[in-house]
């Protein structure tokens, strides 16, 4: 069933607030989270010329936040 336009607005206000909060912690705790994107199974390949950095296990565990955030809003939804 395709979203009205009401819900589209509350679900794109609430991504937004959503965004400001988490850049709000990385902007506040930046410090602290130097270790986010350089943990153990993050890809990085460097040469002269050319530099790959793939991370690998922050996607993992920011992918499971991500989830884990989702399933609680479904529990709490129904």
């Amino acid at each position: 069933m395709p979203m009205t336009q009401e819900e589209s607005g509350k679900t794109l206000l609430v991504i937004g607030v959503i965004l400001c909060l988490v850049g709000g912690l990385l902007w506040g705790l930046g410090d602290r989270l130097k270790w986010l994107g350089h943990l153990p199974g993050d890809f990085s390949y460097e040469k002269q010329n050319f530099k790959f950095y793939f991370p690998f296990t922050t996607i993992l565990i920011l992918n499971g936040l991500v989830w884990l955030i989702l399933k609680i809003k479904d529990w709490f939804s129904k």
